[in-house]
């Protein structure tokens, strides 16, 4: 069952006095490009908090926040008296307002007010772990249902690569009569004599060399290898990339040696639905 990189997942945890909200947004990366936000009071946290988003995760562009709203009465912010007095004394000294004007612009100074930083309670460390592996869970659900709609496509377009197989398969017998009369019709104009047993063989060099036989049993192949690899336990969007590359050379080397337009039509065709393909493989995990 494929994943997609695709997700979203948020968990909030109420507090006596606060109330955490933990959200997590990822979009389709090459890598894990793992990016979290979070109050510093939280920052001894990241490094094992990264290990367990990394773990859960794998890939992806991964956006982590962690928000805190108070909602009690406590605060860790305090204003600092003397600082503040100290800027309004100076403010008097070169400027005319008044003492609400001073004030309001003296708080707005470096150091006029101070954040106390209180050591994480690990109660309540543990509460937000769990609730951060519930946003973790919500996002896993959130990509293997976005998974589900990917792979139901993926089937949609290899079922039809597959029967546009089928109809190069109905007009490859038409394609070689056609190659065969047109290099009749070439060499009578030619108005010289030949010889008709050179000729014939001649004809079936030619016509082996547009022999497509080996490319529609390995693109068949290729598809069925694909499918299978599609309903696997686990999602390896890497590896489908890789059997779409394959797909993709069997399809151009069948355009290649095609040389009849109704063959080249159905070529376009196969690409065009490979081509959508690989850029949906983009998103998975």
């Amino acid at each position: 069952m494929i994943h997609s990189m695709t997700g979203y997942g948020k968990s909030v945890l109420q507090l006596p006095n606060k109330t955490i909200s933990i959200e997590i947004k990822s979009l389709n990366s090459k890598s894990l490009d793992l990016n979290m936000r979070m109050p510093s009071m939280y920052r001894s946290k990241e490094l094992d908090l990264r290990k367990v988003v990394a773990a859960k995760l794998s890939r992806g562009k991964v956006d982590f926040s962690l928000y805190v709203e108070i909602t009690g009465e406590e605060t860790h912010t305090n204003v600092n008296p003397t600082v503040v007095n100290k800027y309004i004394q100076q403010l008097e000294a070169v400027s005319t307002g008044t003492k609400m004007q001073f004030l309001q612009m003296a708080i707005k100074m470096p150091d006029a007010l101070s954040t106390e930083r209180d050591d994480i309670d690990e109660i309540e460390w543990d509460d937000i772990q769990k609730e951060i592996l519930k946003a973790l869970e919500n996002i896993s659900h959130y990509r293997l249902e976005e998974g589900k709609v990917l792979e139901a496509d993926f089937a949609k377009r290899v079922g039809i690569i597959s029967n546009l197989l089928e109809k190069v398969l109905e007009v490859d017998s038409e394609r070689l009569t056609n190659v065969r009369e047109r290099l009749h019709k070439g060499v009578s104009e030619l108005k010289e004599k030949y010889d008709d047993n050179r000729f014939e063989q001649e004809l079936v060099y030619y016509i082996e060399k547009f022999d497509i036989t080996e490319e529609k049993v390995r693109l068949q192949n290729h598809l069925e290898y694909f499918i299978k690899t599609l309903e696997s336990n686990e999602s390896n969007g890497k590896k489908l990339g890789f059997i779409s590359q394959e797909m993709g050379r069997e399809i151009n080397t069948i355009g290649s040696k095609a040389n009849f337009a109704p063959m080249q039509k159905l070529v376009v065709q196969m690409k065009d639905e490979l081509e959508k393909i690989k850029e949906q493989l983009l998103n998975v995990l």
